[in-house]
């Protein structure tokens, strides 16, 4: 194949196969700025499922993107559950009361059939019209919160730290009714035609637990869960570290991690030992901020760390790409890939020796 006729698809199995696309893949994990695109609220840009499919549409053609987004936002797992969403004008809608107020309440807590939940059906319709869309060229990345991270939004982050270290049995039960669930959700967005599960995993971030607990806890979970998944996972950290367990998160069977930008790219890329390939690892935060130049250099940089030999897929630490951030860095971001992101990455060598 020439690898100038590359496609977006081509270009990411390529890289996922560690070996060299014609450029790096972008997969700028872009959410809001569909809302901000269709001069819509993003209340009501999520309200319909054909407004979030003119938005990805938009945007990966603006942005020169590699990858359409299904995912709209983390709480509308939770509505599924009984649970509710409070939307903010400037940021992504957030939980409202948790929907587990007592550790009994897990006793006769059921998972919710996702073939049935109604806030589910829009995010099925609008990978269904995505994929009508591009067919097999561009990838269509489903969304998944897993399993042991869930109950962070189900019942609050203290209860859920509780009931780890001090109810073993109930923890049990909370997973279980929650890997029924995320494996069900999962598989139903892939039957839709998404191409892989983005597995939304901050809980086992090495921020968060240290990794003797996570080995006993959210490494059995993603084990589980990711083996009953028909199709490719990439297990995201959502800006919490990991580079202490990235040969643990290796070993659940997932193909991609989402990594930190508070974590160096070159030390992740030596860790993944090409077991995995990574996305990442843009600072997000820091991008709303940047001027086209900050966003040009924070580019070449991630890709003289970790771009040669594929197995990087180029994007936003966090899987979401803040309301804040100005159109002309997510625009530079894309210039910068078009310039230094094309194989072979002939520059890297006296970028690093001078860096």
């Amino acid at each position: 194949m020439n690898a100038t006729t590359m496609n977006s698809m081509q270009r990411t199995l390529t890289t996922l196969g560690q070996q060299e696309p014609d450029r790096v893949p972008l997969f700028l994990l872009t959410t809001l700025h569909g809302a901000k695109e269709l001069g819509m609220s993003i209340e009501d840009y999520y309200a319909r499922a054909e407004n979030v499919i003119e938005g990805q549409l938009r945007l990966l053609k603006k942005y020169r993107a590699d990858c359409l987004y299904g995912f709209f936002y983390a709480s509308i797992e939770v509505e599924a559950w009984g649970g509710s969403t409070i939307y903010l004008p400037d940021g992504p809608p957030l939980c409202g009361a948790p929907i587990i107020q007592r550790p009994e309440d897990i006793d006769t807590l059921k998972a919710p059939d996702v073939a049935t939940a109604p806030c589910l059906q829009r995010v099925f319709a609008a990978i269904r019209g995505l994929k009508a869309a591009v067919g097999d060229t561009v990838p269509i990345i489903g969304v998944a919160i897993s399993p042991f991270s869930l109950p962070i939004m189900q019942m609050g982050f203290d209860k859920y730290i509780e009931l780890l270290y001090e109810q073993p049995e109930r923890f049990e039960k909370l997973m279980a009714a929650n890997i029924a669930f995320s494996v069900a959700w999962s598989n139903a967005q892939l039957a839709a035609g998404a191409t892989a599960i983005c597995y939304f995993d901050p809980m086992s971030s090495t921020t968060n637990i240290p990794r003797e607990l996570y080995l006993k806890t959210g490494q059995q979970v993603a084990k589980r869960a990711i083996a009953q998944i028909k199709g490719p996972t990439a297990t995201h950290m959502a800006s919490g570290r990991c580079l202490p367990i990235m040969a643990d998160i290796a070993d659940t069977g997932t193909a991609v991690v989402g990594v930190s930008g508070l974590e160096d790219l070159g030390e992740l890329k030596a860790a993944a030992n090409k077991r995995v390939s990574l996305l990442g690892n843009l600072n997000g935060i820091e991008m709303r901020r940047w001027t086209p130049e900050q966003a040009e250099a924070a580019v070449k940089c991630a890709i003289a760390r970790a771009g040669r030999g594929g197995g990087l897929l180029l994007g936003d630490n966090h899987g979401e790409i803040p309301w804040q951030v100005p159109d002309e860095v997510l625009l530079a971001i894309g210039d910068a890939v078009e310039r230094w992101g094309r194989y072979p990455l002939d520059w890297v060598e006296e970028y690093l020796a001078v860096t």
